[in-house]
């Protein structure tokens, strides 16, 4: 059977993964989880599939020592870690490598891309000199859940707040992707060497839909009446380079303002077409993760 090491199973996406390849059929590979303690392996008991190790990715001592014997490195765990993941991986002759990165890469605004940038060149140069093949998969805005950063953060706002502040009117495109998609987008991906081997995907969820329409369309499933202003961008980036400057240094919301009025909306015509992804809409996923907060509210 082959070897497939993967990492960051217990995250958001990383479950919905698990639970695919608990509940698969009979299949040609064999599951090795790397988790940070014993607590996050027991999380894992239930999918008596997937056998953990636990271990360190920063380590490059237990890289070197998990990627031995191993066919194909699933990594999860973030992009920050792919430079190291994939040196250990091409090191141990590893056939295949499959990256979830980020769509982040393409922001005008976010700092942090320039980092992203630097990590698939630095990927892709060791890649080119090797013989072990990729799939890198850069999914959107991520959401599914009350663990999820994005949408749960809304839901929780728009609950709490009567008057809700929007930069610009919040009418730029959003295409956030739910959790359960991306875990049947990595079970394709897996699965489906051949179409999507050496090849570059931005998984996107089943709608664009603008700010201001999701924010709407929150308080409609909470039962609110709730009032959105508009803040001019200008305004609001002042107030937090203000709030930056007063807690000297330590809040830092300039980056994300700046975000607010970014369009980031893309397309996935190209993994549809090549391994079936076909997300849900997001009325759809947004209903269910409302249903969620008011079952714990």
């Amino acid at each position: 059977m082959k070897k497939v090491l993967i990492t960051g199973i217990t995250g958001r996406s990383g479950m919905c993964f698990a639970e695919i390849l608990q509940n698969e059929a009979e299949t040609e590979f064999e599951y090795i989880a790397v988790v940070r303690s014993e607590e996050k392996a027991n999380e894992l008991s239930v999918f008596p599939k997937i056998t953990p190790i636990i271990g360190d990715l920063t380590d490059e001592a237990f890289l070197a020592d998990a990627t031995k014997g191993i066919d194909t490195v699933f990594h999860i765990a973030g992009i920050k870690m792919s430079v190291s993941l994939t040196k250990a991986a091409i090191e141990n002759h590893v056939r295949r490598i499959i990256l979830v990165h980020t769509t982040g890469i393409y922001s005008k605004f976010k700092a942090a891309s320039e980092e992203y940038l630097e990590i698939e060149k630095n990927v892709f140069a060791m890649l080119s000199e090797s013989e072990t093949c990729f799939t890198v998969l850069r999914p959107t805005m991520i959401y599914g859940n009350l663990k999820d950063p994005n949408m749960s953060k809304f839901i929780k706002m728009v609950d709490k707040l009567r008057i809700f502040p929007v930069v610009d009117k919040g009418t730029f495109a959003l295409q956030p992707v739910n959790i359960r998609d991306l875990g049947q987008a990595y079970y394709q991906v897996l699965t489906n060497e051949e179409s999507t081997k050496n090849k570059l995907y931005d998984l996107s969820g089943g709608t664009a839909i603008d700010l201001i329409d999701i924010l709407k369309l929150i308080s409609r499933l909470l039962g609110k009446k709730t009032v959105f202003v508009s803040v001019p961008s200008p305004l609001a980036y002042f107030a937090a380079k203000t709030l930056y400057m007063i807690s000297l240094k330590k809040i830092d919301y300039r980056e994300r303002v700046q975000r607010l009025t970014e369009p980031r909306a893309y397309g996935h015509e190209e993994a549809a077409k090549e391994f079936g992804y076909c997300p849900m809409p997001f009325y759809e996923g947004i209903k269910t993760e409302v249903e969620e907060y008011k079952r714990n509210e």
